[in-house]
């Protein structure tokens, strides 16, 4: 118990310091791969964003989904990949091939689709090494570029508005 709370202390240290020191990489690259975070207790159509990113000319093959899941034994099927809280560990390093692969690849644009407030969720978002970081909570702003408030289930308001901010960005 008392190594739970050292070890979240620990990443939420770590958290904050990342985020303190982070600059948005804003650039005019036409947006071509998307990341897409997920928190399984928000929403469960993956779907539906899938066919806005499709919507958007952007392949298939270059969209990828990660899911964040509270529980081990309520695994859903159909998401690409899946983190866990004990893939957390120490200053905020993670183990799992899943997470590892996801916040190491270098998207053009990566969507936050989660409006909680999780550590976990908010230390993927920041590790990650996505160019352009796109949120619909504004929980803590220093996580992504773009903020669309937004409750996870308005999808279509969702798409709207990030039509028109791409475009006013040059991204599409």
């Amino acid at each position: 118990m008392i190594f739970k709370r050292l070890k979240k202390k620990s990443n939420q240290k770590y958290l904050n310091n990342s985020l303190n020191n982070r600059t948005p990489l804003v650039d005019e690259s036409v947006i071509q791969s998307v990341g897409v975070i997920l928190n399984s207790n928000e929403f469960k159509d993956s779907d539906q964003l899938l066919s806005l990113l499709r919507s958007l000319d952007i392949k298939e093959n270059k969209i990828k989904f990660i899911t964040f899941i509270d529980d081990h034994k309520s695994r859903p099927n159909g998401w690409d990949a899946y983190f866990y809280p004990e893939n957390f560990k120490w200053r905020g390093n993670i183990e799992g091939v899943d997470l590892t692969d996801f916040v190491n690849e270098s998207f053009d644009m990566l969507i936050s689709y989660y409006q909680i407030n999780q550590l976990e969720l908010h230390l993927v978002t920041t590790l990650s090494k996505a160019k352009f970081k796109i949120g619909i909570s504004n929980v803590d702003e220093r996580l992504h570029d773009l903020i669309i408030s937004i409750d996870p289930n308005q999808v279509e308001i969702f798409k709207k508005e990030l039509l028109k901010y791409l475009k006013v960005f040059n991204k599409i």
